[in-house]
């Protein structure tokens, strides 16, 4: 029987969890134009969240293409404006040889290659010449607004792992030429987010920083667990399994709520349970999801100083005041000012979240972890 529980790819349909205020909220941005950018730590569903109001949306509006664009493998400005141009190009598009026109009509300067494989899966192959990228970027830049005013369409431009362009060679003069140009588009809307939320929240929401104030920025909050219980509650009904209020609660409370790993739990108690989930199940299925990933997090602890090993174990031991001379005696973190560095340095590697004084962990399974095995 197959897993009724989704996770470590985008959730769609049935398998899509609440988030209805902001799927109305993404929705409203996408049907007025409005660009958004959404902003949480991984793992917290925002490519999930995106593609269900992407669909609701085409489903609900005519006249409205969608554009999804991943910038995981784009490390460099000239991959970024091939990607972009090859994804527009396509959205647009309702079959390969209008691909070709476009290309010609809009990009005529850059004198882009096209090619196509005539397998049943075809593909398009695009490319340009780094000389005409140089001096014509703008063409791309402006494709989209273009071609949607040509075609009397709206276009939504999704672009998941946004941060990557904060690594590109001369960032900040690329992140100016991109701002000056998107807004200025009025058939065109960006929805901008990504993996890594300290990166994003230097892009995004430092008033030095030229996409400060692009548009509606959204910060995704955890899934409450009442809204988790009708979804597992359901998913268990469906394969004739029963689990209650009480063994939710617990399982949802075992990882702190956080999406994925609710998935990911719920299917491991969902796979021991033959009729009925007890509360034992649930626990035997969370330390058995730890062991599994504590390989991976042991693998983790070789990387870190051992000042850094001294702040983790005085966050898990509960301490509050990280800079007291007690406390970097007792946990050998060193100066007080050594914890600045080691704060920035966990939250870069996405370790750790600050928000004011308020310092948690990012993935609640390593601080458990750590609490049962590597601090004990």
């Amino acid at each position: 029987m197959e897993t009724p529980f989704v996770f470590g790819k985008i959730a769609t349909d049935q398998n899509f969890t609440d988030r209805r205020v902001e799927t109305e909220r993404l929705l409203q941005n996408f049907s007025s134009l409005t660009n958004t950018i959404i902003i949480s730590p991984r793992r917290w569903g925002k490519s999930s969240l995106v593609t269900h109001a992407a669909k609701q949306l085409l489903m609900s509006e005519e006249n409205v293409k969608l554009c999804m664009i991943d910038l995981f493998n784009v490390r460099e400005e000239e991959g970024f404006y091939t990607l972009l141009a090859k994804e527009v190009l396509t959205a647009v598009s309702s079959k390969w040889e209008e691909i070709a026109v476009n290309a010609k009509n809009f990009l005529a300067r850059l004198i882009p290659r096209i090619s196509f494989t005539a397998d049943v899966e075809s593909e398009l192959s695009f490319g340009i010449g780094l000389e005409e990228l140089k001096r014509n970027p703008d063409d791309i830049l402006d494709l989209a607004e273009a071609l949607a005013v040509s075609k009397n369409i709206r276009l939504i431009i999704c672009i998941d792992e946004f941060q990557n362009v904060a690594n590109f060679g001369d960032s900040l003069a690329f992140q100016k030429k991109l701002r000056a140009h998107w807004q200025r588009h009025t058939r065109v809307a960006y929805c901008l987010f990504g993996s890594k939320r300290h990166m994003l929240m230097d892009v995004f929401a430092n008033v030095s920083m030229p996409f400060y104030k692009f548009g509606d920025l959204m910060f995704l909050q955890k899934i409450e667990t009442e809204e988790w219980i009708p979804f597992i509650r359901q998913k268990f009904q469906m394969t004739d399994k029963v689990i209650e209020r009480d063994e939710i609660q617990l399982l949802v409370e075992l990882v702190d709520k956080h999406p994925y790993y609710v998935q990911q739990l719920a299917q491991q108690v969902w796979l021991r349970t033959e009729k009925f989930v007890v509360p034992s199940i649930v626990k035997e299925a969370y330390n058995g999801l730890i062991d599994q990933l504590s390989l991976l997090f042991l693998n983790s602890m070789e990387t870190f100083s051992n000042a850094q090993l001294g702040f983790l174990k005085a966050l898990i031991a509960g301490e509050k005041q990280l800079s007291s001379k007690q406390t970097l005696q007792t946990y050998r973190i060193g100066t007080s000012g050594n914890v600045a560095r080691i704060k920035q340095a966990l939250m870069e590697r996405e370790v750790i979240d600050v928000q004011g004084n308020e310092i948690t962990f990012q993935d609640p399974l390593f601080e458990a972890w750590l609490k049962r095995d590597w601090f004990k």
